[in-house]
């Protein structure tokens, strides 16, 4: 699985002309699920996304994780992370998990992320989604277990 995260400062998905997601200061992450993607795959990337430090502590060092500060997570599925770009002009999507797959990993990681955090918010598995983003440093970082 990869999760691109960025914190932010505020982030919010938009379907249609409905918000259906929205968090002030915390992370939004790009969520894809490879096709061999495995059960502990998606454990390991939610204790990763809680556990990440990546907000300043009091002497301005990325100690601190999404869950110390108890700030959002908004997570937002997005298969396009798993394309390979290596030759051509156009990707390839080979390596992601089908859709059946991918939502219901998508799912799993949402859920576990719920056990852990207060503040969980989701993008729309297949929808054509408007994200905005405050991304605040900026700081981005690429996971992948």
């Amino acid at each position: 699985m990869i999760g691109l995260l960025q914190r932010v400062t505020h982030a919010e998905v938009t379907v249609g002309s409905r918000i259906i997601g929205k968090i002030d200061r915390g992370l939004m992450v790009l969520v894809a699920v490879h096709r061999d993607d495995t059960d502990k795959d998606v454990v390991r990337l939610a204790e990763r996304l809680l556990g990440y430090r990546v907000f300043a502590d009091h002497e301005g060092r990325m100690n601190l994780s999404v869950r110390d500060i108890e700030g959002g997570l908004l997570l937002v599925p997005q298969f396009t992370l798993t394309a390979d770009t290596k030759k051509g002009t156009r990707a390839s999507f080979t390596k992601g998990a089908a859709p059946e797959k991918a939502a219901a990993y998508f799912d799993a990681l949402v859920a576990a992320c719920r056990e852990g955090l207060a503040a969980v918010e989701t993008g729309e598995f297949g929808a054509d989604m408007q994200v905005s983003l405050t991304n605040d440093g900026p700081v981005t970082f690429w996971l992948s277990t």
